[in-house]
C-alpha cells in the first residue's frame, strides 16, 4: 500500500532566478491580452445585431472557450514563477487537469464545428441559412461540451486511480495527463492505451472533419470566377488554417501518439503553445482581416 499523497511539486520550467520574473511578466502579459482581446470580441459581437450569425455565434464562444481554456493554466503559472510556489494540492491539481480537458476537448470539438460552419457558407450558400440553423448551432455547442465533459471525465479518473509516491514530482508547469501519469509509482500501460485511444480518436476525428472542409473550401475557391474574391477567401481561410494546424498539431504530439508521456520536458515547451499562445492568437486570427468586425 503507498501513503496517501496530498500534495504535488510542479518541476517543470526552472530557469535561473533572475529568468522566473521574465517569464512570470510574460505569461501575465499574455494571459491579459487574452482577456482583453477575446473579451472585445464578445462584446463587438452581442452589441452589433450585424453579427448576429452562425459564424459570430460560435467565434463568440470560441472566445468564451479561450478564456476558461487560459484561466485555468496561465495565471497559477505566472503566479508560480513570481512566488517560487510550485506546490499544488491532490485535489487541486485534479480540478486542474478535469477542466483543462474540457475545455481543450471542447476546442477541438468547436473547430471542426466551424470549419463545417464555413464549408457550408462557401460550398453550400444558398443552403446555408436552412442548414444552419439556430437549433442546429445551439446543438453543435452543447454538443461540443457535452463530449468534453465525456472525455475530461474519463482522463481524469483513469489517472488519479493510479498511485503516486515519492518525491511526487511532476516534470511540467500545470496538472497535465502524459506529466501526472508519468509522476506515478505504478504500471502505467493501460492509462496510456486508454488516453492514446481516447484522445487519438477525437483528435484525428476532429482534424480530419477540418482539413476534409477546408480542402473542399479551397476547391470551391480556385474555381470562383472572381479575382479579387479568391484573393479575399484564400486570405481568410489561410489564417483560420494557421489557427487550427498549430493547434491539432500541438495537441497530436502530447496526446495523439505513443510514448507521450515519455519527452516531459520537450512536452513542457509545446504545451505553452496551446495553453498560453494559441488563446492569445485566436481573437486576432480570426478578425484582422474581417471587414465586418473592424
Amino acid at each position: 500500500n503507498h501513503t496517501k499523497v496530498t500534495e504535488f511539486i510542479l518541476v517543470g520550467f526552472k530557469p535561473h532566478p533572475g529568468s522566473q520574473l521574465l517569464l512570470s511578466v510574460l505569461f501575465s502579459t499574455m494571459y491579459v491580452v487574452t482577456v482583453a482581446g477575446n473579451a472585445c470580441m464578445i462584446l463587438i459581437i452581442r452589441m452589433d445585431s450585424k453579427l448576429h450569425t452562425p459564424m459570430y455565434f460560435f467565434l463568440e464562444n470560441l472566445s468564451i472557450l479561450d478564456i476558461c481554456y487560459s484561466s485555468v493554466i496561465t495565471p497559477k503559472a505566472a503566479l508560480m514563477f513570481s512566488l517560487g510556489r510550485r506546490i499544488v494540492s491532490y485535489n487541486g491539481c485534479a480540478s486542474q487537469m478535469f477542466f483543462l480537458s474540457l475545455f481543450g476537448t471542447t476546442e477541438a470539438f468547436f473547430l471542426a464545428v466551424m470549419a463545417y460552419d464555413r464549408f457550408t457558407a462557401i460550398c453550400n450558400p444558398l443552403l446555408y441559412h436552412i442548414v444552419m440553423n439556430k437549433r442546429l448551432c445551439v446543438f453543435m455547442v452543447v454538443g461540443s461540451y457535452l463530449s468534453g465533459c465525456i472525455n475530461c471525465t474519463i482522463q481524469t479518473g483513469f489517472t488519479f486511480s493510479l498511485s503516486f509516491c515519492g518525491p511526487k514530482e511532476i516534470n511540467h508547469f500545470f496538472c497535465d495527463v502524459p506529466a501526472v501519469t508519468h509522476a506515478s509509482c505504478t504500471d502505467t500501460v493501460v492509462n496510456e492505451t486508454v488516453m492514446l485511444a481516447v484522445c487519438g480518436s477525437i483528435i484525428v476525428g476532429t482534424a480530419l472533419v477540418v482539413f476534409i472542409s477546408y480542402g473542399y473550401i479551397i476547391i470551391t475557391i480556385v474555381h470562383m470566377p472572381s479575382a479579387e474574391r479568391r484573393r479575399k477567401s484564400f486570405s481568410t481561410c489561410s489564417s483560420h488554417m494557421l489557427a487550427v494546424s498549430l493547434f491539432f498539431g500541438t495537441v497530436f504530439f502530447m496526446y495523439a501518439q505513443p510514448g507521450a508521456t515519455s519527452s516531459p520536458d520537450k512536452n513542457n515547451i509545446i504545451s505553452v503553445l496551446y495553453t498560453v499562445v494559441i488563446p492569445t492568437l485566436n481573437p486576432f486570427i480570426y478578425t484582422l482581416q474581417n471587414k465586418e468586425v473592424k
